[in-house]
């Protein structure tokens, strides 16, 4: 439809129109030349609403009125580099200006058939879900009978996330936390196999870092984590490893680490009359020092481990030694081994199989010794394939005048495992075990267990 001059109405002129044939006569005696002025300006205002929704559509091609007031360096092609970048400022806006955010860790899935000769281990206790023995059951002849039974669970899960930032110096400044999921439950419905099996979080490393110092909690100085041998249980030779993680502050420089650590004693009540128990009465922090020496033929390393211990009016020292470490043996094969030993080493061997300290018939207290260690060999089949073969043994000095005779004077195991890994980051293994452990009074137990997991690291 064309207006008297020729040009076409825009919808809004219709509109226009309807209302003027709709009003009174006496309001159509109106100028004429006002009436097309104000349809020149309706017609306009449509233009540029239909311009305005095209460029937003993006059919128009031409720039917003943000692009337009933008420079024009801002217009040009980015490159690649600047596309594939999220952000330059830190994600966290406390960080300071660098700081490298990571993010790690993996799912487990562990499946173990395990028969004990003596009784049964205790449903959802440590002996359940890993290799602990101080938890095999003891009994004599004929007290108690063999028991089997079945835990498939995914506790050992764990997440790490690390932040590193380097000075103006050059230096690092490293902060890493690391937890899994072998926490317990936090109300009725957790924690259990009854419902949703739910776990909480358990810290296990929490630490800072800088220029050879590090201050917060992971494994003590007094272990060597790169000595483990490569198991399918969660720690494998228990009995025989220096295993602790604790709070501590420590310093290294070349070959050389020394640490302050978190003290804490683990007592025997007089001839075993009462449960062993823990003093938190220590006011001296455990101190340790190592040396170690690596290259392409493996490592190894000498540890010391000096402790007080104290408890009511009482007190003892104790020290340790632990040797360890692995020898490479051609592209394919590798021993692993560790030995340690001395008075009151109790609470860092063998998931605390024997203890620190035993009280006399007065409440004095007196160091235990004890000794522990391991063997593995590790041969790799191929690039997917390679399997292990561990021995481990722990024997513990109890004087029975004090201890009394119900308490672990010895403890073994065995393992042969294979690991297969189809993929990166993906393990799958099986495992066979045997464990013993054998009181002061000549009792003993033994474990036999299938043990099987599946394991993606990320």
């Amino acid at each position: 439809m064309l207006n008297p001059n020729g040009r076409r109405w825009a919808p809004p002129l219709a509109f226009a129109l309807a209302a003027a044939c709709a009003a009174p006569v006496a309001a159509q005696a109106v100028d004429v030349a006002a009436v097309e002025a104000r349809l020149d300006q309706l017609e306009r205002e449509a233009r540029e609403l239909r311009a305005l929704l095209e460029t937003q559509r993006g059919d128009a091609g031409a720039p917003t009125a943000a692009t337009a007031a933008a420079p024009a360096a801002s217009t040009a092609p980015a490159s690649p580099a600047a596309a594939r970048r999220i952000q330059d400022a830190p994600i966290l806006p406390n960080a300071s200006p660098g700081t490298r955010f990571s993010f790690g860790g993996f799912v487990k899935l562990d499946a173990m058939s395990t028969r004990t000769s003596d009784g049964e281990i205790a449903d959802g206790s440590p002996g359940r879900l890993f290799y602990f023995p101080g938890a095999i059951p003891v009994a004599a002849p004929g007290q108690a009978s063999p028991s089997t039974y079945t835990d498939v669970h995914a506790q050992f899960s764990r997440f790490w996330f690390g932040a590193d930032s380097t000075t103006e110096a050059g230096d690092t400044l490293k902060a890493y936390l690391e937890a899994d999921m072998y926490g317990g439950g936090s109300n009725a419905f957790a924690g259990n196999e009854v419902i949703t099996n739910t776990y909480a979080l358990t810290l296990r490393h929490a630490y800072v870092s800088f220029n050879g110092w590090l201050a917060g909690q992971t494994w003590s100085n007094f272990q060597d984590v790169a000595a483990l041998p490569d198991t399918v249980d969660f720690t494998g030779p228990s009995e025989g490893t220096i295993f602790n993680r604790q709070a501590q502050v420590r310093y290294t420089r070349g070959p050389w680490s020394f640490s302050v650590e978190n003290p804490q004693t683990t007592i025997t009540p007089y001839l075993g009359r009462a449960a062993r128990f823990n003093s938190g009465e220590d006011s001296v922090p455990d101190l340790t020092a190592r040396w170690a020496t690596r290259g392409d033929w493996g490592h190894f390393t000498v540890a010391g481990l000096l402790r007080r211990f104290e408890y009511a009016d009482d007190s003892d020292t104790g020290t340790a030694l632990s040797v360890s470490g692995r020898m490479n043996l051609g592209a394919s094969d590798d021993i692993r081994y560790m030995v340690s030993g001395g008075d009151g080493i109790g609470r860092y061997l063998g998931f605390a199989l024997g203890s620190d300290t035993v009280l006399d018939e007065t409440d004095g207290l007196h160091s235990l010794r004890g000794y522990g260690g391991f063997v593995g060999w590790r041969h790799a089949f191929g690039q997917r394939l390679r399997g292990n073969l561990v021995y481990s043994v722990a024997s513990l000095d109890n004087p029975a005048a004090l201890t009394g005779t119900e308490v672990t004077e010895r403890a073994q195991s065995w393992r042969v495992n294979l690991i297969y890994s189809p993929l990166p980051g993906l393990d799958v293994g099986g495992e066979l075990s045997w464990g013993e452990r054998r009181l002061e009074d000549g009792r003993d137990g033994d474990l036999r267990r299938v043990h099987t997991h599946l394991k993606y690291s990320f």
